[in-house]
């Protein structure tokens, strides 16, 4: 999710920075509900072993599951447009080389991770994670040092002149919203859930998720705070290239830039496609037909990856900005709105502590 949604740093001015001085109220709402999601999720997956997105989704909405299956791969798509547009233009802005040549970079190690099955995934989405935190880190550092006497007029001042004055529930909805979409990284993450098998695990790594998940927002959010309202800034498709080079940072750092943030948007690409073969394959299994095998799920893997290729000619923020909002209502109504009523009475239902399953009466002979 973190490689995503934040490798550009696009969706930061979308659903959060764009309203100033108020865009931490977003973050705080998108901390909050990336966690109890998380927590929600995690423990459906515990108590109902649903480690895959179709499983679960059938233990939350029963018959009306094919509907979460449309929403998803639709916005898997458009997820991997952003990724594919996303990494042309990091590779073209930081190296010189043809937009074209990052597209097909990551349509060739995307196809190879899933080739090569869950360890090597596993591994990659985790040492990513801490390469890209150690990049986030480095890079908003190095800008918020340069800007933060703008934060502090920022944040003193109340300005929001970028979008005009907004009230605190308007950038409050910005933020549900922004967790409603991102559900769709929520089924790329159910494989590895099998290795929880207590409450405490589940709770405790669903927090972690919703923290881990949140940081480089606010890191984000504070280094755009530095140059805000500057519509050069705020109205880039790649925002943090923008930044990086507004404080005269090395050269190198826009190549150290790209080859993190590329990582991250492999990272991305590859776990929601993973979701999708794992759904398939569970779909062949129910049916009493073979799994596909790696050398089929590559090529499936590579067709999806063409197929966004297309569509990321269209640019990131008329992308984000329609069709992620679009596809939001979807995941509110088929998986944000069932987990917390529906999921909740359901993991309940299953603890002894709340059953109310009465003792068999003893009959007198």
């Amino acid at each position: 999710m973190i490689g995503g949604g934040y490798a550009t740093g696009r969706e930061i001015v979308s659903y959060g920075a764009k309203y100033g001085a108020k865009g931490w109220i977003a973050g705080i709402g998108i901390m909050i509900g990336f966690a109890i999601l998380a927590v929600l999720t995690f423990e459906v997956a515990r108590v109902y072993k649903t480690y895959d997105y179709k499983s679960m989704i059938k233990v939350l909405i029963g018959p009306l599951w094919p509907l979460f299956d449309v929403v998803y791969i639709l916005c898997m798509i458009l997820v991997i447009s952003i990724m594919a547009s996303a990494s042309g233009l990091i590779v073209e802005q930081t190296t010189g080389l043809n937009y074209w040549a990052g597209v097909v970079l990551l349509v060739a190690i995307t196809g190879g991770l899933i080739f090569f099955g869950d360890s090597i995934i596993e591994r990659f989405e985790t040492w990513g994670t801490v390469v890209l935190y150690v990049g986030y880190i480095v890079f908003s550092g190095m800008v918020i040092m340069n800007g933060y006497k703008n934060i502090g007029q920022v944040l003193t001042t109340g300005d929001m002149s970028y979008t005009g004055e907004t009230g605190i529930l308007p950038v409050l909805w910005t933020g549900v919203i922004y967790v409603a979409y991102n559900l769709v990284v929520y089924p790329p993450s159910m494989f590895s859930l099998k290795r929880q098998k207590t409450r405490k695990e589940g709770v405790v790594s669903g927090l972690i998720a919703g923290l881990l998940m949140t940081i480089p927002w606010f890191l984000t959010y504070f280094a755009m705070m530095s140059f805000y309202p500057d519509a050069e800034v705020l109205g880039a498709e790649i925002p943090w290239l923008i930044m990086i080079g507004k404080v005269g940072a090395p050269g190198f750092f826009s190549i150290i830039f790209g080859v993190v943030m590329g990582w991250t948007l492999i990272e991305t690409s590859t776990g929601v496609i993973h979701a999708l073969l794992g759904r398939v394959n569970v779909e062949l299994a129910e049916c009493g037909k073979k799994e596909m095998n790696r050398k089929y799920q590559a090529i499936v893997t590579v067709l999806i990856l063409v197929a966004a290729c297309v569509m990321s000619k269209f640019g990131i923020i008329a992308l984000i900005e329609k069709g992620y909002t679009a596809l939001s209502y979807g995941f509110m109504l088929l998986y944000m709105l069932p987990i917390i009523t529906v999921g909740v009475y359901k993991i309940l239902k299953k603890d002894p502590i709340f059953r109310a399953e009465k003792e068999p009466e003893l009959v007198e002979i």
